[in-house]
């Protein structure tokens, strides 16, 4: 069975409109000004993937939350799984931005990573 998709590229400021043809698990994909939007378009008929960004509680601080993101791309059909196993996730100063929060989310291969530091009260207002 032959399916037809169509998306707009994402991947350069172009945003050329891409039609994608699935035929027996192999996409063909036309309308990319630049290589980047073959692949960019086989893999979203395929199997779409996404960054994920969000926020962890924190405990032992003012602050409430702290800023994550997913180290790589992962599944979209995976998103919801992986937010329902970071809602349990809290964190406790110090910090870094880049230490790893939870590794291997979900099995997945990807960490999810701090993108801000968290110092102790006491720390933060010596600064």
């Amino acid at each position: 069975m032959i399916e037809l998709k169509e998306f707009t590229c994402i991947e350069c400021p172009r945003g050329c409109r891409l039609a994608v043809r699935i035929d027996s698990g192999v996409a063909t994909v036309s309308g990319n000004s630049c290589p980047k939007g073959v692949a960019w378009g086989a893999q979203e008929a395929v199997a779409p993937m996404r960054g994920l960004t969000t926020t962890v509680r924190i405990e032992g601080s003012s602050r409430r939350r702290l800023p994550v993101r997913a180290s790589g791309d992962m599944p979209l059909s995976r998103l919801l799984d992986a937010m329902a196993a970071i809602d349990p996730v809290v964190v406790r100063p110090p910090v870094r931005r880049g230490d790893v929060v939870l590794a291997d989310l979900l099995g997945l291969g990807v960490d999810l990573v701090a993108t801000d530091d968290l110092e102790a009260d006491a720390e933060r207002g010596a600064e």
